[in-house]
Protein backbone atom coordinates (compact mmCIF):
# COMPACT_ATOMS: atom_id res chain seq x y z
CA UNK A 1 0.00 0.00 0.00
CA UNK A 2 1.49 3.07 -0.88
CA UNK A 3 1.19 6.45 1.33
CA UNK A 4 -1.94 7.91 -0.97
CA UNK A 5 -4.15 5.09 -0.53
CA UNK A 6 -4.22 3.43 -3.32
CA UNK A 7 -2.28 -0.02 -4.12
CA UNK A 8 0.76 -0.89 -5.56
CA UNK A 9 -0.63 -2.13 -8.62
CA UNK A 10 -0.49 1.50 -10.03
CA UNK A 11 -4.27 2.35 -9.65
CA UNK A 12 -3.08 5.83 -8.75
CA UNK A 13 -5.00 8.37 -6.22
CA UNK A 14 -7.51 9.00 -8.28
CA UNK A 15 -9.24 5.68 -8.63
CA UNK A 16 -8.64 4.81 -4.73
CA UNK A 17 -12.20 5.74 -4.72
CA UNK A 18 -14.59 2.79 -5.12
CA UNK A 19 -17.49 5.05 -5.97
CA UNK A 20 -17.79 8.04 -7.69
CA UNK A 21 -18.94 11.41 -6.00
CA UNK A 22 -22.44 11.65 -7.97
CA UNK A 23 -23.82 8.35 -5.89
CA UNK A 24 -22.89 9.89 -2.83
CA UNK A 25 -25.85 12.47 -2.89
CA UNK A 26 -29.35 11.28 -2.74
CA UNK A 27 -33.12 12.22 -4.00
CA UNK A 28 -33.78 12.26 -0.23
CA UNK A 29 -30.65 13.88 1.03
CA UNK A 30 -31.38 16.47 -1.21
CA UNK A 31 -35.16 17.15 -0.60
CA UNK A 32 -34.09 17.18 3.67
CA UNK A 33 -31.91 20.17 2.96
CA UNK A 34 -34.46 22.02 1.00
CA UNK A 35 -37.37 20.89 3.79
CA UNK A 36 -34.91 22.84 6.46
CA UNK A 37 -33.77 25.68 4.80
CA UNK A 38 -38.04 26.22 4.16
CA UNK A 39 -38.26 26.22 7.90
CA UNK A 40 -35.84 28.33 8.18
CA UNK A 41 -36.87 31.08 6.14
CA UNK A 42 -40.76 30.35 7.54
CA UNK A 43 -38.90 30.86 10.84
CA UNK A 44 -37.16 34.81 9.79
CA UNK A 45 -40.69 35.64 8.40
CA UNK A 46 -42.63 35.41 11.85
CA UNK A 47 -42.16 37.80 14.36
CA UNK A 48 -41.67 36.46 17.98
CA UNK A 49 -44.82 35.75 19.86
CA UNK A 50 -44.07 38.86 22.06
CA UNK A 51 -44.03 41.08 19.08
CA UNK A 52 -47.18 39.63 17.88
CA UNK A 53 -49.04 40.76 20.60
CA UNK A 54 -48.75 44.57 20.32
CA UNK A 55 -46.52 45.68 23.17
CA UNK A 56 -45.23 48.77 22.37
CA UNK A 57 -42.87 49.70 25.42
CA UNK A 58 -39.71 48.12 23.44
CA UNK A 59 -39.05 45.83 26.18
CA UNK A 60 -35.95 43.42 25.73
CA UNK A 61 -36.59 40.13 26.50
CA UNK A 62 -33.51 37.78 27.70
CA UNK A 63 -30.40 39.09 27.53
CA UNK A 64 -27.92 40.55 30.03
CA UNK A 65 -29.46 41.55 32.85
CA UNK A 66 -27.21 44.55 34.20
CA UNK A 67 -28.45 46.42 31.07
CA UNK A 68 -31.19 48.50 32.78
CA UNK A 69 -27.99 49.58 34.97
CA UNK A 70 -25.86 50.47 31.87
CA UNK A 71 -28.52 52.54 30.23
CA UNK A 72 -29.27 54.64 33.31
CA UNK A 73 -25.52 55.08 33.46
CA UNK A 74 -25.08 55.96 30.13
CA UNK A 75 -27.93 58.44 30.79
CA UNK A 76 -25.42 60.07 33.67
CA UNK A 77 -22.44 60.21 30.89
CA UNK A 78 -24.37 63.33 29.23
CA UNK A 79 -22.34 66.47 28.49
CA UNK A 80 -24.71 68.65 30.91
CA UNK A 81 -24.66 65.66 34.34
CA UNK A 82 -20.71 65.84 33.59
CA UNK A 83 -20.84 69.72 33.70
CA UNK A 84 -22.30 69.04 37.41
CA UNK A 85 -19.78 67.08 38.73
CA UNK A 86 -16.90 69.74 38.35
CA UNK A 87 -15.19 70.20 41.21
CA UNK A 88 -14.98 74.34 41.80
CA UNK A 89 -11.73 75.65 41.41
CA UNK A 90 -11.68 77.38 45.34
CA UNK A 91 -12.82 73.54 46.51
CA UNK A 92 -9.85 71.25 44.71
CA UNK A 93 -8.04 68.59 46.52
CA UNK A 94 -5.28 67.58 44.40
CA UNK A 95 -1.81 69.10 44.63
CA UNK A 96 -1.06 72.08 42.62
CA UNK A 97 1.58 69.78 41.17
CA UNK A 98 2.43 68.43 37.64
CA UNK A 99 3.00 64.98 37.62
CA UNK A 100 5.85 63.09 34.91
CA UNK A 101 2.91 61.42 33.37
CA UNK A 102 0.66 64.52 33.19
CA UNK A 103 4.28 66.53 31.90
CA UNK A 104 4.35 63.75 29.19
CA UNK A 105 1.28 63.93 28.16
CA UNK A 106 1.11 67.65 27.85
CA UNK A 107 4.67 68.09 26.32
CA UNK A 108 3.72 65.32 23.60
CA UNK A 109 0.17 67.11 22.68
CA UNK A 110 1.89 70.14 22.54
CA UNK A 111 5.01 69.09 20.11
CA UNK A 112 2.11 67.52 17.91
CA UNK A 113 0.16 70.68 17.94
CA UNK A 114 3.26 72.48 16.74
CA UNK A 115 4.50 70.17 14.13
CA UNK A 116 0.61 70.70 12.86
CA UNK A 117 1.55 74.38 12.62
CA UNK A 118 -0.31 75.51 15.78
CA UNK A 119 1.01 79.19 16.44
CA UNK A 120 4.17 79.20 18.95
CA UNK A 121 3.34 81.16 21.86
CA UNK A 122 7.13 81.98 22.98
CA UNK A 123 9.89 83.52 21.05
CA UNK A 124 11.50 80.06 19.16
CA UNK A 125 14.89 81.53 18.51
CA UNK A 126 16.27 79.65 15.89
CA UNK A 127 14.69 76.73 17.26
CA UNK A 128 13.30 73.63 15.03
CA UNK A 129 12.03 70.76 17.01
CA UNK A 130 8.87 70.89 18.48
CA UNK A 131 9.75 68.89 21.19
CA UNK A 132 12.13 71.56 22.21
CA UNK A 133 9.69 74.12 21.75
CA UNK A 134 7.29 72.72 23.92
CA UNK A 135 9.52 72.24 26.52
CA UNK A 136 10.42 75.86 26.46
CA UNK A 137 6.57 76.74 26.07
CA UNK A 138 6.01 74.51 29.46
CA UNK A 139 8.76 76.17 31.44
CA UNK A 140 7.65 79.74 30.54
CA UNK A 141 4.10 78.58 31.30
CA UNK A 142 2.94 79.53 28.16
CA UNK A 143 1.33 76.30 26.94
CA UNK A 144 -2.38 76.67 26.45
CA UNK A 145 -3.81 73.34 27.71
CA UNK A 146 -6.25 72.55 30.90
CA UNK A 147 -5.37 69.26 33.00
CA UNK A 148 -8.16 67.26 33.91
CA UNK A 149 -7.83 64.91 36.93
CA UNK A 150 -10.68 62.66 37.36
CA UNK A 151 -11.16 62.08 41.17
CA UNK A 152 -12.15 58.15 42.60
CA UNK A 153 -16.14 59.40 43.09
CA UNK A 154 -16.90 60.49 39.50
CA UNK A 155 -16.20 64.18 40.12
CA UNK A 156 -12.87 66.06 38.20
CA UNK A 157 -10.54 68.94 38.42
CA UNK A 158 -9.38 71.16 35.64
CA UNK A 159 -6.03 72.57 36.27
CA UNK A 160 -4.28 74.95 33.32
CA UNK A 161 -0.62 74.79 32.60
CA UNK A 162 -0.17 78.13 34.43
CA UNK A 163 -1.17 76.77 37.91
CA UNK A 164 0.72 73.93 37.51
CA UNK A 165 4.56 73.58 39.55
Amino acid sequence: MSDYGADDDDRGFENAFEEPLDDVLEDDLDQEILDDDDDDKAAREEPPEEMQEGDDDNVVIGGDPSAAASAKAAEDNTVTNLRKKKVPDDKRTTTPYMTKYEKARVLGTRALQISGNAPVLIDVEGMTDPLQIAIKELREKKIPLVVRRYLPDGWYEDWTCEELL
